[in-house]
Parts: C-alpha cells; sequence; structure tokens
C-alpha cells in the first residue's frame, strides 16, 4: 500500500507534514510506504531533521519533487488550472495515475475537493461527493456533507446517506447505521422543498436505517450515526460545534482557575478534563475524507501537526483496508438500479 503525503499544504508544513510521514512510518504497519510530494531539496531536509533518512534508504518513504505551493488563499480552481505544479496538484495526478493508493493533505479544503473531483474523479453512479466530519460526541456522529455542496438535490442527500451508512458499518463496524436529516423540525413537512423530497426518498430506502429529522438541539445527543446536511447546513453546524467545544473549555478553565478551592477540584478533575479535550483534539481524528471520490483523500485540519498527519494516514490505510469504496459503487448500483425500476414501473402504470 501507498500513502501519498501533499507535504507543503497547511499551516504547519512542511516540517509537521513530514514528521507526521515519518512517524507513521515508524508506528503503522510495515507494508506502507509513503510518497512525500514537494520541493525535493526542502523535504530532503525536514526528513533528515526528522530522522526520516533510515526510511529513504529502505525506499518506505520517496520523494516526488512540486515546485509550487497552493497556498489557503488561492482559487480552488488554481489546483487545476493556475497551479497545476503545485504539491497538491501533483500529488492528485499521482493518485489518479495509479502511483499511489490514498492522498493525506492539511491544504485548502476547496481547492482539494475541486482537484479530487476533477482530476481523481467520483465514484461511477455518485453525482456528488461529499465531505464526512467525524464528531467525536459519547455516539460518535459522521456528519455528511460538512462543507462541499452548498446547492444539493434529494437525490445528492440519498447517496450521501447510503456513503455515510457504508463508511459507519466498514470503520466503526456499526451495523445498520442510523441516519437523520439536518432539519428546523422534527415533522416530516418542515423544511425546503428539497429537503422534504429527501425525507420521503430515506423513508422509502430500505437499506438505510432512516430515523427521522433531526434538529440542531439534538446533534450532540446521539440521536443518529450519520447526520445528512447539505454542504452549507453541514458547514455551519460543524464549525458551531468546534467553536462551542472550544468556548467551554475556555469557561471551565477559569471557572476551575478562579481560587484556591477551585484549583483543588480542578487537581481531582485533571485526567477528565485532559481525556475531553483529547475527545475533541482533531488531531486524533486525522482527517476527513471525500467520501465518494474513486480514490482515498483525506482532507486533515489545516493546522494539523505531525500526530494528525499519522493519524490520518492510518485513517487512509483503514479505508484501504475495509474496502470502502468496493461496498460504495455497490450499494451505488443498487440505488440506480431500484430507481430505474420505480421509473419503468410509473411508466407502466401511467399506460
Amino acid at each position: 500500500m501507498k500513502i501519498i503525503i501533499d507535504a507543503m499544504s497547511g499551516d504547519n508544513a512542511p516540517a509537521e507534514i513530514v514528521r507526521g510521514a515519518v512517524a507513521a512510518a515508524k508506528n503503522l504497519s510495515p507494508d506502507i510506504s509513503y510518497i512525500l510530494v514537494g520541493d525535493e531539496t526542502t523535504v530532503r531536509e525536514e526528513l533528515s531533521s526528522a530522522g526520516g533518512d533510515a526510511y529513504l534508504a529502505e525506499n518506505r518513504i520517496t520523494v516526488v519533487h512540486a515546485e509550487e505551493i497552493l497556498t489557503m488563499e488561492d482559487d480552488p480552481f488554481d489546483v487545476i488550472k493556475k497551479k497545476k505544479n503545485s504539491s497538491m496538484s501533483v500529488a492528485l495526478r499521482l493518485l489518479s495515475d495509479g502511483a499511489g493508493d490514498a492522498l493525506v493533505s492539511a491544504g485548502n479544503t476547496g481547492a482539494l475537493f475541486t482537484g479530487a473531483t476533477m482530476i481523481v474523479r467520483c465514484v461511477k453512479g455518485v453525482r456528488r461527493a461529499g465531505i464526512a466530519a467525524l464528531i467525536p460526541f459519547d455516539r460518535p456522529l459522521l456528519l455528511m456533507d460538512a462543507g462541499a455542496n452548498v446547492t444539493v438535490t434529494a437525490e445528492y442527500l440519498e447517496q450521501f446517506a447510503l456513503m455515510g451508512t457504508v463508511y459507519m458499518e466498514k470503520l466503526f463496524g456499526i451495523t445498520s447505521p442510523e441516519v437523520g436529516l439536518a432539519n428546523n423540525g422534527a415533522e416530516s413537512h418542515k423544511g425546503t422543498p428539497v429537503i422534504a423530497e429527501a425525507y420521503a426518498a430515506l423513508t422509502a430506502n430500505p437499506a438505510i436505517r432512516f430515523v427521522g429529522n433531526v434538529e440542531g438541539k439534538e446533534v450532540p445527543f446521539g440521536k443518529c450515526d450519520v447526520l445528512v446536511a447539505d454542504g452549507f447546513t453541514g458547514n455551519i453546524i460543524l464549525k458551531l460545534i468546534e467553536g462551542m467545544g472550544s468556548f467551554f473549555m475556555k469557561r471551565m478553565k477559569k471557572m476551575l482557575y478562579a481560587n484556591i478551592c477551585t484549583k483543588l477540584s480542578a487537581l481531582v478533575l485533571k485526567k477528565e478534563l485532559y481525556r475531553l479535550k483529547r475527545d475533541f483534539d482533531a488531531s486524533e481524528a486525522g482527517g476527513s475524507p471525500f467520501l465518494g471520490i474513486q480514490k482515498p483523500v483525506i482532507k486533515a485540519h489545516g493546522s494539523a501537526d505531525a500526530r494528525a498527519v499519522m493519524n490520518a494516514c492510518r485513517q487512509a490505510a483503514a479505508y484501504i483496508d475495509n474496502n470502502v469504496n468496493d461496498e460504495i459503487i455497490r450499494r451505488i448500483a443498487a440505488l440506480k438500479e431500484a430507481r430505474a425500476q420505480e421509473k419503468a414501473d410509473a411508466a407502466s402504470a401511467e399506460a
């Protein structure tokens, strides 16, 4: 197995990205090799600094030169237009050409998604790929789509539900994951016409264990395993949760360090507080997969450190080992066949 890593993208690139690749080579399966894409001189210097020379000698880590860097400020389409020689663009082409089995990048989300869709391409039958973000509540929640598709159709939402179901089954071992639809009310008639149409489609789909609409206030409380939303709504939900997590941690710290008595309480609660902070640490999850792309593309957080990069590589390997895309292809094909049969039956009934 070969994992391609965009070494020059992200807030902490290239040092933390390269350190993450070295950590992955050290701690993950020895059967995995890594391709670092970026300025060759810089990447090799960082590898030496991170203790990665031995992995270079063993060909566990190789370097592919890319002379440009695609920044967070660049237009998403620059990955296929103005900056074709950027580390991200070169990495995507390597993945598309079969040089590697998966890609990890901490770079510009819009550019990575655009490149994944237009260079690597979507799985056959998938209308739109989506960003799947795992939110570490007591009952882990997969949010799909978390920001890629601002405008959607009911068909997109149904496919998001199906792909999210496969991901939670394969990577988390959940039998028949429960799927909810983000909405402004629990009643079936609530929401926009697209949401109402999606509600009907999800209700009628026997391959999806649909539990109905999920209001914002219910999101943290384990109502479902997969929460389906358009990218606009999903991204607001995701960013609000991230912001509220930071807000409560700051308030809790202020409260616990208010006086000598609360400081003593903080000592007692130290382990639990550390566990809570770790649960919401983006570096633990590694990244968010783009579900519906022909090969695994994992988007690590923009501020990813070495541990986050290593965990993103772990996530990519698990995606491959569990044949997630094969199952997505099978279920999307079954869905399309069922929809075609419904249309044929409807036409026959009218005749």
